[in-house]
């Protein structure tokens, strides 16, 4: 190999180059198998991925070297992106102690929180393209895609311990029917259960918003764990609403909580980890230096504020922008609607009032920003190191929609303590 011709995952040109598998969709999901199969070469999981890995390593080889081929075993090859995809700030546990997937993975704040505790990923899934460059940057791996597609479904190993999952919230069309594993088709959760269905996990854990305990007059909720206690087996306590701020974080974030253990677990009662005496302000997660100017609102964009709250106050309505105290805790961040506006900031800091993008009137002199996507980040828990590396408006999006790790993480160790995984790092 020439010494300049390098290989990397990210500049491997799936549209150029198509793999003959036999099933042609499998070609979206390249990079998927390349980066799962090279992070479990050193275990048996790799089996499980290697046939479709080494026609992609091989062709992708060759068509980036010319008519010279290579066999999937250079060392030069291997080990240059071996150190690639480990070149990253959360790479795999050298000593894992279990085995999770993680669906519906986002930007990996489940992975974070079981890798943490000592878990190696072999299986992830997120459709959002913006969210896998995420992951893909952090943990070294491109998630595969569409979780409902059999040929996504037919990569997730055998064998791993505790499957995971924060999926969306969808009504089933149930008419007059107790609500079983059939009644679910269509939905998402049908999906999850399904794979839990064939694989068995020793454990699963699956977060969702609180809303689930009244979706559908609670239909939803009674269907989801009708499926899972009585058509798969699992011993399910009652799900919990769990809120981040309990947990080290200062964000009021409420999320209900679903585990469940195999009958071979012997497990009969689970005890949700409790609030931790500590006391965190946003204060605490403030940026250390003055922000750009492009997070200071605008008078014009301000007034337009104040005017809408108005509106609603007029009719009784307590919605409308919300500014946090450096005392105080964030409402939870969230991708839609008013997420940024009802937790602004102040911050005097600002000595340069000159707009660095293009606003209708000027930077307001009160001091008034929204928070920005590290802020965001430090609200879920997700530390300084991990990276951003899309644009802010990605950026808010992926984080209102992630988990708050320290959440999963003391929750996940209750799990996994009891189904027998001790002595587990806490980080």
């Amino acid at each position: 190999m020439k010494q300049e011709e390098k290989i990397s995952i990210d500049s491997f040109d799936e549209k150029r180059f198509c793999v003959q598998l036999s099933d042609p969709n499998s070609i979206n999901n390249n990079k998927a198998v390349i980066t799962h199969y090279l992070h479990n070469i050193c275990n048996g999981v790799s089996e499980h991925y290697k046939k479709q890995a080494e026609v992609a390593l091989k062709e992708y080889i060759t068509f980036k070297n010319g008519e010279e081929k290579f066999s999937l075993v250079a060392e030069d090859a291997i080990n240059q992106l071996l150190l690639e995809l480990n070149d990253v700030p959360f790479p795999i546990p050298e000593n894992y102690k279990f085995k999770f997937i993680d669906l519906f993975a986002g930007i990996g704040g489940f992975r974070l929180a079981l890798q943490n505790l000592g878990g190696k990923c072999v299986f992830t899934s997120e459709w959002d393209y913006e969210a896998k460059k995420t992951y893909r940057a952090n943990f070294g791996e491109v998630p595969f895609g569409d979780i409902t597609k059999k040929e996504t479904k037919q990569f997730i190993p055998a064998g791993f311990d505790v499957l995971c999952a924060g999926f969306p919230c969808q009504a089933f069309s149930i008419a007059g029917k107790r609500g079983g594993f059939e009644d679910t088709r269509g939905t998402l959760f049908f999906d999850v259960a399904e794979i839990i269905k064939k694989n068995q996990p020793k454990a699963f854990f699956l977060e969702n918003v609180k809303g689930l305990r009244n979706h559908d007059k609670g239909k939803t909720l009674e269907t989801i764990l009708n499926v899972l206690r009585n058509d798969l087996g699992y011993f399910v306590p009652d799900p919990q609403v769990i809120n981040a701020k309990d947990f080290g974080v200062p964000q009021n974030r409420e999320r209900i909580f679903i585990v469940g253990f195999h009958k071979s677990t012997k497990v009969s009662e689970f005890e949700y980890p409790k609030p931790l005496d500590i006391k965190v302000t946003f204060g605490d997660i403030k940026e250390k230096d003055v922000p750009p100017t492009k997070f200071y609102l605008s008078t014009q964009y301000l007034q337009t504020l104040h005017n809408h709250k108005e509106r609603h106050a007029s009719k009784g309505n307590g919605f409308g922008f919300e500014i946090i105290p450096d005392n105080g805790i964030a409402n939870a961040v969230v991708c839609g609607g008013m997420g940024r506006e009802r937790n602004l900031v102040y911050d005097h800091r600002i000595t340069d009032f000159t707009p660095t993008t293009h606003i209708k009137g000027t930077v307001n002199r009160e001091g008034i920003r929204k928070m920005t996507p590290r802020e965001w980040a430090r609200l879920q828990g997700f530390p300084d190191n991990y990276i951003i590396p899309v644009a802010d408006a990605s950026a808010y999006k992926q984080f209102g929609n992630s988990v708050a790790v320290p959440a999963i993480q003391a929750t996940a160790n209750k799990i996994l303590e009891l189904i027998g995984i001790t002595n587990v790092n806490r980080k």
